[in-house]
């Protein structure tokens, strides 16, 4: 087992959450410190690509591992890994972009 699947098995022990949770926490977080750090606005769609980029970095230390301790590579677990990370920021994004969410205004 690879030093990185060690560590994810490791912090699994100390968080209360499933593998797929953790995702979509990896993929808030991500999206959160990105737009706070770099004052990008969050309807922006450029603030997915830090979301999409460790997502991709994520799965691709994934598909290595699988293909040197399984034997093949799991296409549809990384997928899925992909989504959970990515969707709900995309939702966010969206719904900023659409005005669903409200923003600090001066007017009130």
């Amino acid at each position: 087992m690879s030093t990185y699947q060690s560590f994810k098995l490791f912090l699994l022990e100390f968080v209360p959450l499933t593998k797929d949770a953790v995702h979509i926490y990896i993929g808030l977080l991500v999206l959160l410190i990105w737009v706070i750090a770099f004052r990008r606005p969050l309807g922006s769609w450029k603030s997915l690509i830090p979301v999409l980029v460790v997502a991709v970095l994520m799965e691709v230390v994934d598909l290595y591992d699988d293909m040197q301790w399984v034997g093949h590579m799991r296409w549809t677990a990384s997928l899925h890994d992909i989504i959970n990370t990515s969707l709900w920021p995309a939702v966010l994004v969206t719904c900023a972009r659409l005005g669903w969410l409200r923003t600090n205004s001066k007017d009130e």
